[in-house]
């Protein structure tokens, strides 16, 4: 954001000691109090400081607005029997499309921000432990008497599902007035990365907010049935990111073959999106800038799946780690790729060794 002679004073005095008082400041400024108090009040409202004692927002701040979650998997030992007790092993980690997002990009070397909702429980301590190294969770509601977001799964021994529960009613107070009171950070952030595990009327707003403030906003689907929680259009939207199942359930055509994919992504291009990406598992992705080319990205070969957890997140997050550092279209999508690829391989849902500079040696050996 521009900033006047006086309010870049401002601001530098607050980097410096952020818990000066406002006579303090107007005295090394030689100002008036009040008329300090009108230019803090104008850097307030701009989203240029946030919180208490003036504390300045991060520069180029990816806010990530949707699901938290603490995924557990039932392992079991033998075939299901119904009606009775299964021996089975477990395993718990924390998840959620924004969650999983968020830590990627904090992992190379983004400054992120997670905006979401949780019970005061268990749970969101677990997941406040793994990501808080990440992502700054300081501006995250919590809700008491609420139970935080959990994915519960039932694994037969070949990795089958037998049976999910997803325990998501939390996230009903992912709601436009929580998005309002930390409007500020949208307004200052470099981009806005928003799943469908928001209400439809939050989707809407944080949408609105984001073209208003100038803010580049991604949207990522969570699941095809999440699809009714679409905005009406995608003015506005800087990448909408889905798999080929969202993109028929949102433009009502199937895809059979090539031709009908990149016309998915055409029609998604006449909705609003300036970038998209259509993704189909081992086929790869068919993705394209609105008045470029579109094009065909082959996914990688010669991977050894470990868990297919968390890998589609990986994508998205290797896809906008490239549109962050000035790439191309299509150097951000094979970003994406071996994000993906490498996510595969690994038994964690983001893999533990992602780093800018590990991303950066994979991507030239790619």
């Amino acid at each position: 954001m521009v900033l006047n002679d006086k309010e870049a004073a401002i601001v530098m005095l607050l980097r410096k000691n952020p818990f000066l008082t406002q006579q303090d400041m107007a005295d090394q400024l030689n100002m008036s109090r009040p008329a300090l108090a009108n230019l803090i009040s104008g850097l307030t409202k701009r989203g240029i400081i946030t919180g208490r004692a003036y504390v300045l927002s991060e520069d180029n701040e990816v806010v990530c607005i949707g699901g938290a979650n603490v995924d557990r998997k039932f392992h079991l030992k033998d075939a299901t029997q119904l009606g009775t007790s299964n021996p089975s092993t477990m395993s718990v980690a924390v998840g959620g499309v924004a969650r999983n997002i968020a830590d990627n990009l904090g992992r190379l070397d983004h400054s992120v921000r997670l905006l979401t909702v949780a019970g005061n429980d268990a749970d969101w301590q677990l997941i406040e432990q793994e990501s808080s190294d990440y992502m700054d969770v300081k501006a995250v509601g919590l809700l008491p008497g609420q139970t935080t977001g959990s994915y519960s799964a039932v694994l037969s021994p070949d990795g089958e599902l037998v049976v999910a529960m997803a325990n998501m009613d939390v996230y009903e107070a992912l709601s436009v007035d929580y998005i309002e009171s930390n409007d500020r950070l949208i307004a200052n952030a470099a981009l806005a990365v928003m799943d469908l595990n928001c209400p439809k009327e939050t989707v809407e707003f944080v949408k609105s907010r984001a073209v208003l403030h100038g803010t580049g906003l991604v949207i990522v689907p969570v699941s095809s049935p999440k699809m009714t929680r679409m905005p009406d259009n995608l003015e506005g939207v800087t990448w909408f990111i889905c798999n080929q199942d969202e993109a028929e359930t949102y433009t009502g055509h199937s895809i059979h073959n090539d031709a009908d994919w990149e016309s998915a992504v055409h029609k998604l291009f006449e909705a609003g999106a300036e970038n998209v990406v259509v993704t189909a598992g081992s086929k790869g992705v068919m993705a394209g800038k609105r008045g470029g080319e579109v094009k065909r990205y082959t996914a990688m070969n010669d991977v050894s799946v470990e868990d297919v957890t968390g890998a589609g997140d990986a994508f998205v997050s290797g896809v906008l780690h490239g549109y962050l550092e000035g790439m191309d279209t299509a150097e951000a999508i094979r970003c994406g790729l071996i994000n993906a690829a490498k996510t595969l391989e690994s038994s964690y849902t983001v893999r533990p060794e992602l780093s800018k500079e590990q991303l950066t040696i994979e991507l030239e050996e790619f």
